[in-house]
């Protein structure tokens, strides 16, 4: 068995004075820039170059914005940003470098309570991995869906109710996926090939009376991380579930994480609070000595108007 080390994190403090309603889907790329949305605002975000700097808007849309990828020609993604492959709405949509939505792909038929799009990560080879919600939190209602890269769609997991992450292992042939509503973190074993799912085995639980595992990252060691909403704490395991750290933040509804290099990055969310507090819906931040890579593109493939 790997022996995996505890990293260290230092005390967290708000890298901007903006506050989300449900801030999300922290994603570093690979200029070193960080992103983020405010799901249910539609709003894409850049992180600041300097602390206390605002937050810059990069799109806004007139439906919720789950999660984002940069959309890439090449394979860097360095220099060849050009635009943003998006799970918004009740499917996908191509945004262009502006902001602008330039493309609809489409996404799952819906035949049960109203939904929408929720986290959503991309995967080495390009195909974007998203979860549905019910708006109503129906237990059951929700799915995980793969757009793969030739345009095709099919869902890979149903009987889902709110499905967060996912997050890969470093070699890409593990999936970890939370359902935060019943407060479980399971790891699949993934088909580089064709992104087929095996072996389903459970990492973690959380007693939803303590908390929900929201937004994950897998680090350069495999060590997952996870954002525990409504217990104001972020966690470190090992892949077979050993809680390494718990760290407190301030704030009680953390939601993802993302990690810089020099930095953890920890979305937070104000929505559902009665009497929210100064750092609640904050985009916080400490010293991290985890280091993960940058979020996987997608491929230009998608912006074409006929795959």
């Amino acid at each position: 068995m790997t022996a995996y080390d505890v990293p260290t994190v230092g005390t967290f403090r708000p890298m901007t004075k903006d506050r989300l309603e449900l801030g999300e889907g922290p994603r570093l790329l690979a200029d070193g820039t960080v992103v983020l949305v405010d799901i249910l605002a539609g709003r894409l975000l850049k992180a600041p170059a300097e602390v206390d700097w605002p937050l810059e808007e990069m799109a806004r849309l007139d439906e919720p914005l789950g999660a984002v990828a940069p959309l890439v020609e090449g394979t860097t993604g360095v220099t060849g940003r050009i635009g943003w492959l998006a799970a918004a709405g009740t499917g996908f949509v191509v945004l262009d470098s502006s902001g602008q939505v330039v493309r609809r792909i489409g996404g799952p038929e819906g035949t049960g309570p109203a939904f929408r799009m929720n986290d959503a990560v991309c995967d080495r080879a390009g195909r974007m991995w998203a979860g549905t919600m019910a708006y109503d939190g129906t237990p059951g209602s929700g799915a995980l869906h793969l757009l793969d890269t030739d345009g095709s769609m099919r869902t890979v997991l149903e009987d889902l109710t709110i499905p967060n992450g996912p997050a890969f292992s470093p070699d890409g042939c593990t999936m970890y996926l939370a359902d935060s509503a019943v407060g479980t973190v399971d790891a699949f074993t993934v088909d580089p090939a064709d992104g087929t799912l095996s072996d389903r085995r459970p990492v973690f639980r959380v007693d939803p009376a303590g908390g929900s595992p929201d937004g994950m990252t897998v680090d350069t060691e495999g060590r997952l991380w996870s954002a525990i909403w409504g217990a104001g704490q972020i966690r470190c395991y090992a892949p077979d579930g050993t809680l390494l750290l718990a760290v407190p933040v301030p704030a009680v509804q953390p939601s993802s994480i993302c990690l810089t290099g020099e930095h953890i990055v920890v979305t937070t969310a104000a929505i559902g609070l009665e009497k929210p507090e100064p750092l609640d819906g904050a985009v916080l931040m400490a010293r991290c000595d985890a280091t993960a890579p940058a979020a996987c593109p997608a491929l230009s493939v998608f912006a074409d108007p006929v795959l």
